[in-house]
This record gives C-alpha cells, sequence and structure tokens, in this order.
C-alpha cells in the first residue's frame, strides 16, 4: 500500500486546487482522476468565475495563466423591471474581477499546474472504489487503475472533490440533503456574438432567467432557464424554443449574427445539494460539499474557496504531524469555516431557485441599485459572494435603498404634470 498523508478523488477545479494548496505545504499528495485524459474537462458549466475567488485563483498563480489563454476578466450588467443595472467600477474593498473561461481550457491548465507541483502524484484513470478504515477513522482508499488493476493507498486525509454524485461522500456514509429547483437549464456556445464592451449580461425576468457570458477564444455562452411550468413545451422542439426565447430577451444578443459551436445542452432538474464537509479521516469540497442552483455562477467560485478554507485547515496539522484528535479539530473548523462562508448564500439560492416571486427586500434593494451606484456596489458585491446575505440586507442598506426609492418617486412627473397624448 503506498503511502501519502492525502489522497484528493477528482481533478478538477477543487480537487486540483485542494491538492496544489495541500502539497506547497511540504505534504505528499495524490490526486486521483478517473477520466485517463489528460484535457477532460466538465461539459455542463456556466463558465462563470466569480470574483471571490480571485485571492484564490491568485495564490494558486493560476491568474496568469488564465489570461494568457484568453481568460475574460468579468463584468456583468443585470436586467430588471426596472431597467439596466450596470456594475459598478471595482471596490478597493472587494477582489477586482472574476474570470469567464470554458471548463476545456480551464480544467486542462490545472491539471498541468498539479502535476508540475513538487510532492504531487498526479494519476489519471484511477477510480475510487472503497475507503480504508481503521477503527471508525478513515486511513485511504482503493481504487481501480484505467487498467482495470487494483490500487490500494494510505493517507491520513482522504479528500472528496468528486462533484455532485461524489462516490467518496457515499461511501464515507455522508448524505446529501436536497431542496427542489423551479427552473431547467440549457445553454449554447457561440463564435461571432458581439458583447458591449466585453461585459456579461443576464437577464431577470420573474421568474425566467437567462445570460450571456463572452469566454475565451471569441466564444460567448448563452443560456437560458426557464421555469418548470414551461419544459413540456420548450423540449418539444429544443433548438427552436432555445432560439426562440434569447431573440425575446429585452437589448438581448442577435443570434442571427453569430454561429452556434456545438449543441444545446443542459438538464431539465438540479436540485439543490449540500452535504456535512468533514468526518473523521475525511472532508469535502467544491460541489462534493455544495451544489446549488447554477443561475448564480457560483460552482467554480465555491470550489476554489472550499479548497482554500480546507488546506489552511488542515494543511498545518498534517505537516506538524498531528494526532487524530488534532486533525478531527482542523476538519471541525474547515466545517465551521465552510458553513460560516456559504451557509447564508446558500439560503438564499435555494429559497430564490424554488421560482418564487421576489421578496419586498429583493425588489427594494433591485430597484434602488437600477438608480445608485452605491446600491448597485452593494447588490454585485453579493451576487459575487463578496459580501454575506446578513450585509446585504442590513439595515443600513435597506433604508438606503428606500431613500433611493423615495427620491426617485419624487423626481418623476406626476400623472397630472404629464403631456397630454393625442
Amino acid at each position: 500500500m503506498r503511502a501519502y498523508d492525502v489522497v484528493v478523488a477528482g481533478a478538477s477545479v477543487a480537487g486540483c486546487s485542494t491538492a496544489i494548496l495541500l502539497a506547497r505545504q511540504g505534504l505528499s499528495v495524490a490526486l486521483l482522476e478517473r477520466s485517463p485524459e489528460a484535457g477532460a474537462h466538465k461539459p455542463l458549466c456556466t463558465h462563470y468565475i466569480q470574483s471571490s475567488a480571485l485571492p484564490v485563483i491568485e495564490r494558486l498563480g493560476l491568474a496568469p495563466l488564465l489570461e494568457a489563454a484568453g481568460a475574460v476578466p468579468n463584468a456583468i450588467d443585470v436586467h430588471t423591471r426596472w431597467g439596466w443595472v450596470r456594475e459598478p467600477a471595482a471596490d478597493p474593498a472587494h477582489p477586482a474581477h472574476g474570470y469567464n473561461i470554458r471548463r476545456e481550457t480551464l480544467d486542462p491548465l490545472l491539471r498541468g499546474l498539479a502535476a508540475a507541483t513538487p510532492g504531487l502524484d498526479l494519476r489519471l484513470g484511477h477510480t475510487v472504489t472503497d475507503l480504508v478504515r481503521e477503527g471508525g477513522q478513515v486511513r485511504g482508499v482503493r481504487a481501480q487503475d484505467a487498467a482495470g488493476a487494483a490500487v490500494s493507498l494510505q493517507a491520513r486525509l482522504v479528500v472528496g472533490a468528486d462533484g455532485r454524485a461524489s462516490r467518496v461522500a457515499a461511501l464515507g456514509g455522508i448524505a446529501g440533503r436536497t431542496s427542489p429547483n423551479g427552473r431547467f437549464f440549457y445553454f449554447a456556445q457561440y463564435r461571432g456574438l458581439p458583447e458591449e464592451g466585453g461585459r456579461s449580461r443576464m437577464w431577470f425576468l420573474e421568474p425566467d432567467i437567462a445570460y450571456t457570458f463572452p469566454n475565451d477564444d471569441g466564444i460567448t455562452v448563452v443560456a437560458v432557464a426557464p421555469a418548470k411550468a414551461g419544459l413540456k413545451a420548450f423540449k418539444a422542439d429544443r433548438e427552436a424554443s432555445f432560439a426562440r426565447f434569447v431573440r425575446a430577451l429585452p437589448d438581448g444578443p442577435n443570434l442571427d449574427r453569430a454561429v452556434r459551436v456545438g449543441p444545446v445542452m443542459g438538464f431539465v432538474d438540479w436540485p439543490n445539494l449540500s452535504r456535512i464537509p468533514a468526518g473523521a479521516g475525511l472532508a469535502l469540497v467544491g460541489d462534493a460539499a455544495l451544489s446549488v442552483d447554477p443561475i448564480w455562477g457560483t460552482g467554480c467560485a465555491f470550489a476554489f474557496r472550499s479548497a482554500d478554507w480546507l488546506a489552511a485547515a488542515a494543511g498545518p496539522a498534517l505537516a506538524a504531524g498531528a494526532s487524530d484528535a488534532a486533525l478531527a479539530a482542523s476538519l471541525s473548523a474547515y466545517a465551521r469555516h465552510h458553513r460560516a462562508g456559504l451557509a447564508g448564500h446558500a439560503f438564499h439560492i435555494r429559497d430564490f431557485a424554488t421560482g418564487r416571486s421576489w421578496r419586498w427586500p429583493e425588489r427594494l434593494l433591485f430597484s434602488a441599485a437600477a438608480h445608485d451606484e452605491e446600491c448597485a456596489r452593494d447588490l454585485f458585491a453579493f451576487a459575487a459572494r463578496n459580501i454575506g446575505l446578513g450585509q446585504f440586507l442590513s439595515p443600513a442598506a435597506l433604508l438606503r435603498a428606500a431613500r433611493v426609492n423615495l427620491a426617485q418617486r419624487r423626481r418623476a412627473p406626476r400623472a397630472a404634470d404629464a403631456p397630454a397624448l393625442g
């Protein structure tokens, strides 16, 4: 049995980031990827990385690689019933931007960075088949390589970075909690679709949602997320329905001037899923721990951030040869950090995913953001997960929004003063 400090299952965003950050602390890390292809990637993704992940991306040394590969620093404009809300210039209090980059570019870049990291053993074509346990503590994994041969790897920590259908979580007995999603999701990639200033755009159509994200290699990702009430009619002619939906968007993209690259892809059901992110000798990162409604584009950012939190919490304990009890304490600290950082966001995303009508604080804040830069700054800081739900809905924020809306109503012409028609 080959011994490592850590075994990470899944060499995508969360897995590669976790493995790199732990290996840089002097730990020996085995990174297992079930696909034998170094260029394997996740096809169903928003291909959008929020700015809240930028500090981790920079620590990984990934930012210059992304920019050299053509990643687009993102800024986004949002359409609501009150008009367009434009994301203001970068706030020094928060990361300047995230990146739009397709996963077929991002995933191989991360694997290359992982493979070049001293102390990190990237094993392609390896699928975890079981966990090795000793006295209730996870001590490693059993796997099968690309040739079908059995492999056993010993480790003090096993990390599940193997997605929302995590086999590691299932083998570890960590059940997931799900909640329904009231929308379905389809997207396609287009070449030659100009976007204003290279900015991303998102439409809140209540309850339907759409967005366009300009990406690397001149590709724009166009996505729609209609309410499930329209699913049957949409699926009757998926491609025609997709194009019709996009063409009807207010100030929407002109598909007639572009060429679609690849098929219209998507899924009809994507329930929100969360799991306890740590156990005895076991931790979960990325979608294995939390996978929520993709309309907000949080998946990649949450993957980078959870990897960073786990490496910061467990790395020093492992490097110091800590006892099982000390390692358990570090994993508990990771779980608390994960909950503190993401639970509020997950709550709002799950609630919004039902397709419900907007609640009064959302109407208040979004309408104010259309007329006030400070309100808009708070809105985008929350949407990028740079501030939490409590700060976004703070009494001060709600009071400012109320004042902005009241002033806007006073400036609007009264019906009696409006010019006569005809």
